[in-house]
């Protein structure tokens, strides 16, 4: 029998957060909305996660994209987590809009998160409405679409549904739900939320579950929290050097903001630069310029710094030797962004007669300049 002939198949997740402490996410109760439609399905995407982009775009698939009603097995959660927010410690975050449905394997083997966003109120909304607007819902789709193309590491898009619902913002706005896929939704806010607990063993249960799912020869070391912090160092370089060479700024570079697997997450006030301006701000209430562009090197040591201070207790049994090992791991940061931009460098300008050819010239010139005729 061919695929078209089968029976479209609903998912089949399952739900590893669930294996953190309770106290960690929220199962609380779904938030129907009046008259969900289709926007748009993203096809490869879903035949990637092996998931069946007929029963997706079906009445049952419509009903779990819109958080309406799930199908067997499928347990969505509200996650938890502390963050500083322009360099302000907030103690009680977590997904204020957002269900985490579970996780799949794809195609490739690898483990793969899929989140509603805006699908409505949770534990830890607060006074938020737990809804987003349509604009937003469409402007991370295709930002973050955009930047799987361009090949910078970046959760994925895989459907947005209309809820025919208004949402109150400044003024009345049509409602909409994104399906936010990542290799995880960990952030370093998670290690800040937890670590403020003071429960080693949470914090070692929360360091176990990060390395199982993205570095886990990591395990088989001596020192598994000082190589997961150099490689969570070692990708946030790399990938704060990627935006910065195609003019992309952020614009909320809060913890909470920052994935732990190195992905671009939570695309809010971000924007490609038009003309080069290394003051360039896009977020309205960054009025003193924290998250420019110039500033997001900085900003990404600054946060993971954040982060090694949680991960201190586990670094060594050695007080004196653990802000030694921390500052080992965040040096590491400056070799790998520079690395990085010397490297995409030389495939942007590429190689001839043993001379860098500039096709492409990055900030800070305009065009082809005396400086970057030779390496």
């Amino acid at each position: 029998m061919d695929e078209q002939q089968q029976a479209p198949m609903p998912p089949v997740m399952a739900q590893s957060f669930t294996q953190l402490p309770e106290w960690m996410y929220d199962r609380g109760p779904l938030s129907p909305v009046t008259a969900p439609a289709l926007i748009r399905l993203n096809g490869t995407l879903a035949a990637e996660l092996g998931l069946d982009a007929r029963w997706l775009a079906g009445p049952q698939g419509l009903a779990m994209l819109a958080g309406n009603s799930m199908p067997a097995g499928v347990e969505p959660v509200a996650t938890a987590y502390a963050g500083h927010q322009f360099g302000y410690y907030n103690p009680a975050l977590g997904d204020g809009r957002a269900l985490l449905l579970g996780d799949v394997r794809d195609r490739a083997g690898h483990v793969r998160e899929i989140q509603l966003k805006g699908a409505g109120p949770t534990a830890f909304s607060r006074r938020g409405d737990g809804r987003a607007a349509l604009g937003p819902v469409l402007r991370e789709y295709l930002l973050s679409e955009t930047m799987a193309a361009l090949g910078i590491p970046t959760t994925r898009a895989l459907a947005a549904v209309s809820t025919g619902e208004r949402v109150q913002r400044e003024t009345l706005l049509p409602g909409a739900i994104l399906t936010r896929v990542a290799s995880s939704h960990l952030r370093v806010g998670t290690f800040q939320y937890v670590a403020a607990r003071r429960d080693p063993a949470a914090l070692r249960q929360l360091l176990d579950f990060a390395i199982a799912r993205h570095d886990p020869q990591a395990l088989q070391s001596a020192t598994p929290a000082l190589i997961f912090l150099e490689n969570v160092v070692a990708a946030q370089a790399s990938l704060v050097a990627r935006w910065m060479l195609v003019g992309f700024i952020h614009g909320v570079m809060n913890t909470d903001n920052m994935a732990i697997s190195g992905e671009t997450i939570d695309y809010g006030p971000c924007a490609f630069m038009d003309e080069y301006d290394p003051a360039t701000v896009f977020s309205f209430i960054d009025e003193q310029g924290r998250y420019a562009y110039t500033n997001q090197p900085t900003i990404a040591l600054w946060n993971l710094t954040r982060l090694a201070e949680t991960l201190l207790p586990l670094l060594s049994d050695d007080e004196d030797e653990r802000p030694v090992r921390a500052r080992q791991a965040l040096s590491g940061s400056i070799v790998v962004f520079m690395r990085s931009i010397l490297m995409a460098c030389a495939q942007s300008w590429g190689w001839r007669s043993g001379r860098m050819r500039m096709k492409h010239c990055l900030p800070p010139c305009s065009k082809p300049c005396s400086r970057h005729a030779r390496i």
